[in-house]
């Protein structure tokens, strides 16, 4: 029996698999510049880093805290749709915050409420791009498409600072932000018409099927809770970092915001390139390995972060943190994506992406006050929580997939909703 392809150019073989990277590439690359524009912006109009680390809690927050509604809809009603209007809401709020300030009426209370409503819709398109590749793609291209899912996260966690900071430094904050809502319009366009496979899931209740997304991840499914524990731990760090570097680099490097998005395109350069080698290997049965050490590795290279003042040495830290992302993300997608019941891929990604994600905005809130006791301080309670995140992935996460309990009202509705196919589908097979 012949043995399938699994290279690269296999995944863009595949009809709708282009449209659907060209619009994370460009939607990515809008998220991480809005995290360092609205950094930089208040840091620039309040001067305060407090409101800062506030104003990216608020911008994540509220999206976390309705995920397993977003979870729902997109199993009971397809994930294209909402993802769009999550685009068009992101280009809207930050539209309405440069023109508040353009005309002079921008303050705290009205920043706040622009961004708070502004992230209400932001899991749709996370959870809703995430749960909709391994129905797209054939199982035996996972990885693969896991490999470049995550150099996407690289590349775009690269690009997005450093044109936040470029555009910053050269025309303002202003204008970074104009950019950011001009890239979100962009990654709408590919995804209008998109056909999708139907793999609809849950009761006839949206609460009823977030709550029962909420306790799959939570209660029922080992692994997922596992992830969550360890990944929002490790993203407690970075949400700290979000704030602290541009801090560092003000305050003890004496540069601009040039130099921060820099430090964190670096970053991005050394994901990228990590995640070209490990997509090439099978994490299967090696994820909890590749988590364990990488976390390990970004640790060490944030407490490097901590102690230094020279930017050539900030710089080869920040190369050496994103060498360390680009195997624990694939282990993680691809851990998600194989022990999760195909039904659920739009809750129970909602709800686990948004737990693992939930520890940004509390690091980003956290961020303030520990930059008060110390910068140093700051960044080396970053580096902790990844060490602590390290520790326990043998301690939570399974070996192996755990048998998961599917409520009841998830298996009747599985019996009454039957799994609708596109022809285009069946034609990319269901690995």
């Amino acid at each position: 029996m012949p043995v399938e392809s699994t290279t690269y150019p296999d995944l863009f073989r595949i009809p709708t698999f282009p449209r659907l990277a060209s619009s994370v590439v460009l939607a990515r690359t809008a998220n991480a510049m809005m995290q360092l524009a609205l950094v930089l912006f208040v840091l620039h109009r309040f001067r305060s880093p407090g409101l800062a680390g506030v104003t990216i809690f608020l911008a994540i927050a509220p999206g976390i805290l309705v995920s397993p509604v977003s979870g729902a809809l997109l199993d009971r009603h397809g994930r294209v749709r909402f993802i769009i209007l999550d685009y068009a809401v992101g280009a809207l709020s930050l539209f309405l915050i440069v023109s508040l300030d353009v005309a002079g009426r921008i303050a705290p209370v009205a920043l706040l409420t622009v961004v708070t409503l502004g992230s209400l819709t932001y899991s749709l398109s996370n959870s809703g791009a995430r749960s909709l590749l391994p129905l797209i793609v054939p199982k035996r291209l996972w990885d693969r498409a896991n490999a470049l899912d995550s150099m996407a996260y690289a590349v775009t966690g690269a690009a997005g600072p450093a044109l936040a900071g470029g555009f910053t430094a050269w025309l303002g904050p202003q204008f970074a932000l104009g950019i950011t809502a001009a890239l979100y319009v962009a990654a709408a366009l590919p995804m209008v018409g998109l056909a999708e496979p139907m793999v609809r899931g849950g009761s006839g209740s949206v609460l009823q099927d977030a709550t029962d997304g909420l306790l799959y991840v939570v209660l029922r499914n080992a692994s997922l809770r596992g992830l969550a524990i360890v990944i929002s731990l490790v993203n407690v760090g970075f949400g700290i970092l979000i704030v602290a570097l541009p801090v560092m680099v003000f305050q003890r490097l004496h540069a601009d915001a040039a130099v921060v998005g820099g430090l964190w395109a670096l970053l991005g350069i050394g994901s990228a390139a990590s995640v070209l080698f490990f997509g090439r290997l099978n994490s299967e049965g090696r994820e909890r390995l590749m988590i364990g050490l990488a976390t390990l590795g970004g640790c060490l290279g944030i407490a490097v972060l901590a102690m230094t003042g020279n930017v050539w040495l900030a710089a080869a830290a920040a190369v050496f943190v994103g060498v360390c992302n680009g195997p624990a993300d694939i282990a993680l997608f691809s851990m998600r994506q194989r022990r999760t019941d195909p039904a659920w891929y739009g809750r129970a990604f909602a709800v686990s992406m948004s737990l693992n994600f939930a520890g940004t905005p509390l690091g980003s809130a956290i961020s303030g006050p520990l930059i008060q006791v110390g910068l140093t301080f700051a960044i080396a309670v970053s580096a902790g929580f990844l060490l602590i995140a390290a520790v326990l992935v043998p301690l939570v996460i399974p070996g192996e997939h755990a048998g998961t309990m599917v409520p009841e009202s998830a298996r009747q509705s599985r019996r009454d909703r039957p799994v609708e196919e596109s022809p285009s589908s069946a034609e990319q097979g269901a690995g």
